[in-house]
């Protein structure tokens, strides 16, 4: 019988790798990314997840313990690694049916690696066989619907993987900034700051500066020095995330110091703006201080929606259905809302700019409350909801057109 490896604990998982290609992928070694990969799953999982053992060489292996040998002339995601871990005595396979990893029990290494050096051989008895189509492919986290990675590593495809695991990294849901205008030059940065050891703190640090500068600009009315800044910070925040996923430095520290930026900034550069503003005039009743207001409650009310919404199933409120993956392009969050300063900033009306800011806040809080009031309705008589993009036949159903778009980012995977 198979033990689901949740049923196990208080054991240690050795892992090492059997065998290694020379091929180095965002700077790092199979052996080093596969290294940072298990560290970072230990980090963020419970039970016997987080007791990951690293060794060098199969002569560190105890007689006892849950083994996972992994080749290393495979390129793996966390999905990929997590998927193995959760199913004692597997053994996962390529697509062309070559063993990538096995995971086992001590007393079984030796048949498993003559196994896995020997393709072709049939798979030792006992083991549960899986390949990556066995796995979930919805992935909340990053909101797309994408196959978890397993590829063989070769010089030749050194560009074609590393556009992958970029590509891989982008979010399928987002702004349509985000989304269609940022993924190449983004790729490019994101380059340029591994090869110079650039960490993704220190990328978003430099942004924080920025928001600074943007708040300072917009308060004095220098609009399109803050818009630059403004953009600037957008354009860095797509680059940390990415960057530390390619590289594998993701952190808990991280995610919420990136995030706790993102969360807290947009309101202020649009009330500065409006500070900025000495001879407003009153729009449908309202004054400035009025609109300050419209615009805080709408952007606590927005992110609260946001927040409740996973509590419903098993999806956010943007992955739903795929209405809500449309409306999410221009939802009223910080790059949508740059448009429109942007645009009529240039037009020489900066104060409209930050009247359709407010309304615009104002108009998209109240539509994803309706959502929120919807989807209530429909867990009550359906049951917990889950995401359109999880579904068996989302690739070629009535939806194919809206997962072309939103299964994955495809901007992000093209050449540089």
């Amino acid at each position: 019988s198979h033990q689901s490896f949740e049923s196990q604990y208080n054991m240690t998982i050795y892992a090492f790798v059997s065998e290694n290609s020379p091929v180095s992928l965002w700077g790092l070694s199979p052996a080093q990314r596969l290294q940072r990969q298990l560290k970072a799953i230990g980090k963020e999982s419970s039970g016997d997840m987080r007791n990951i053992c690293w060794l060098e060489s199969i002569d560190q292996l105890p007689a006892d313990g849950q083994t996972l040998v992994l080749n290393g002339t495979y390129l793996f995601e966390n999905r990929t690694l997590k998927g193995v871990l959760q199913q004692a005595n597997s053994t996962l396979q390529s697509e062309d049916e070559a063993p990538a990893a096995a995971f086992v029990d001590a007393g079984r290494i030796s048949e498993c690696l003559v196994y896995m050096e020997n393709p072709g051989q049939p798979v030792p008895e006992g083991l549960h066989v899986m390949q990556t189509s066995d796995m979930e492919a919805f992935d909340e986290s990053l909101k797309r619907s994408t196959r978890p990675l397993l590829e063989k590593v070769s010089d030749t495809r050194k560009t074609e993987l590393e556009n992958w695991l970029y590509g891989n990294a982008y979010k399928g849901i987002t702004d349509l900034v985000t989304k269609f205008v940022w993924p190449k030059p983004a790729k490019r940065f994101v380059r340029l700051c591994a090869n110079m050891h650039i960490s993704p703190n220190m990328v978003t640090s430099f942004g924080l500066l920025l928001v600074i500068a943007a708040c300072y600009l917009f308060l004095n009315g220098y609009y399109g020095w803050g818009l630059l800044a403004g953009w600037l910070m957008t354009f860095l925040d797509t680059v940390d995330g990415k960057l530390a996923r390619v590289t594998i430095q993701s952190s808990k520290f991280g995610h919420l110091y990136d995030h706790l930026i993102d969360l807290f900034h947009p309101p202020f550069w649009y009330i500065y703006w409006g500070m900025s503003l000495t001879a407003f005039q009153p729009v449908m009743g309202q004054g400035q201080e009025q609109m300050y207001w419209i615009i805080i409650v709408s952007y606590i009310a927005g992110r609260i929606v946001e927040g409740l919404f996973p509590l419903l199933g098993n999806c956010g409120i943007f992955t739903w259905r795929p209405y809500d993956a449309w409306f999410r392009l221009v939802t009223a969050r910080r790059n949508p809302c740059l448009i429109l300063l942007t645009m009529i900033f240039l037009a020489g009306t900066p104060e409209w700019g930050f009247i359709a800011v407010t309304f615009w806040s104002a108009l998209t809080s109240l539509m994803l409350a309706l959502r929120l009031l919807q989807a209530i309705i429909v867990r009550l008589n359906s049951g917990p909801l889950n995401s359109w993009l999880s579904e068996a036949d989302v690739a070629t159903g009535p939806d194919a057109y809206s997962f072309s778009v939103f299964g994955a980012t495809r901007g992000a995977y093209g050449q540089q």
